[in-house]
């Protein structure tokens, strides 16, 4: 048994966008959220959404299927409850105490599903993110911050409460169709995984997908799910107009490594398997060595891309680890349970590579870094590239030409 010291949410914060979720329905017609895979019904903690559990500190341990090692508090709580031993209950069996909480699915009914941005070093300017939260538990992941802004934690909350989009095809018809609407390619995965687990029962992806081919809209994915292959039949229509692309991340070739780092993602094998169908299939093709780690999968650059150039990728690209807010303190969880003898030297060349902190967001220097290790790292990715004929530079644009907004054949008629 444990004891909780007392805890409250942050007085005076209200989430922004996501004040109306509801839990998915089951298939008996009922307000529970589901567990993705199963048909039995979890129960709803309500429309107010709250941790899955207390904000225990990190046991040291790993947790069964899970990236996370805790479910640390959102940086939006002034004050946290923290789960302590007291002596009364009989011990646990350490597997069983460390299994994880089940995955939950709930409705998000956010009514704008094109996020646009300005950020000058990324090439998109809009954005599509089918879900909240990631089945896939990547520990690295730098949108887990984006959890505090539903009270929930960045850790296994993060993997753990997933939030779909509901109503997405009258939402983008209406959002493409609106006046003034300029086409470009809409990016997607750039967040969260698009073709998390939940996509398999949820199809929001498709959906999206769907609508995007009727209005010969383009669009970009990055993923390192093999459910995209699913959708094989549309990205090769949008593939043959020019209006689609695909990156597969691939993080590692090691298996062992995958599973502690992105426990619930696609095996190494899958995603050369990806690369090959998409390519054979017509689909441009490229993938994201990301994140480069120093001294956990940084030696494996080279191995990477000899091994996705001879599945058929074109082009590469690479992105050193990000540390945002509350992913910092998760990393360094992960790396004391799975790396502890090599956990300084790690975080020692990740403050080398970003100016002595453990993360610098400036513009331009957020995916790359600086300094000599940052630079070397760089070489040798540029290097493996041209050996193996993966471009490395901006790729050729998708085509917005043929964009035919929602009621164009009406128009035709006038």
């Amino acid at each position: 048994m444990y004891s909780y010291r007392s805890g409250m949410r942050k007085r005076g914060f209200q989430s922004p966008g996501f004040d109306d979720h509801a839990p998915a329905r089951s298939a008996a017609g009922d307000d529970q959220p589901r567990t993705p895979g199963s048909g039995s019904a979890m129960k709803s903690s309500g429309p107010v959404m709250k941790s899955s559990g207390p904000a225990m500190k990190s046991s040291g341990s790993a947790i069964k299927g899970r990236g996370a090692t805790s479910n640390r508090a959102s940086r939006f709580l002034a004050v946290h409850s923290v789960a302590e031993a007291d002596g009364w209950s009989a011990p646990q069996d350490p597997d069983d105490a460390r299994s994880g909480p089940a995955t939950e699915l709930y409705a998000d009914r956010t009514r704008t599903l094109i996020t646009r941005n300005q950020s000058p070093d990324i090439p998109f300017d809009r954005s599509i993110n089918p879900y909240k939260g990631c089945e896939h538990g990547c520990v690295y992941c730098f949108a887990r911050p984006t959890h505090a802004y539903l009270d929930l934690s960045p850790g296994i909350d993060f993997e753990t409460r997933i939030f779909y989009k509901t109503g997405v095809r009258e939402a983008l018809t209406a959002e493409l169709g609106k006046p003034g609407y300029r086409c470009a390619t809409i990016a997607m995965g750039t967040n969260t995984d698009p073709y998390q687990p939940a996509e398999a029962e949820r199809r929001v992806t498709r959906t999206i997908l769907e609508v995007l081919l009727e209005h010969r809209h383009p669009v970009s994915i990055v993923t390192k799910g093999r459910l995209v292959l699913r959708d094989l039949d549309l990205l090769t229509e949008l593939a043959g107009l020019g209006l689609a692309r695909v990156a597969v991340s691939v993080t590692t070739l090691d298996d062992v490594l995958k599973g502690r780092l992105e426990p619930r993602a696609s095996a190494s094998a899958a995603r050369l398997k990806m690369i090959r169908e998409l390519s054979a299939a017509g689909v441009p093709t490229g993938v994201m060595v990301a994140p480069v780690i120093p001294f956990v999968n940084d030696q494996e650059i080279e191995a990477i891309l000899a091994a996705v150039a001879e599945a058929g990728a074109t082009d590469a690209g690479y992105i050193l680890l990000r540390l945002p807010l509350e992913v910092r303190a998760l990393f360094e969880e992960w790396l004391e349970a799975h790396y502890p003898l090599k956990a300084r030297r790690v975080m020692g060349a990740i403050q080398q590579m970003r100016g002595g902190k453990a993360y610098d967001s400036a513009w331009g220097e957020r995916m790359r870094g600086s300094g000599a290790m940052a630079e070397l790292i760089g070489r040798r990715f540029a290097a493996a590239a041209r050996r193996h004929g993966l471009t490395t530079g901006d790729r050729r644009p998708l085509r917005t030409d043929l964009f035919r907004p929602p009621g164009y054949r009406q128009l035709g008629l006038f």
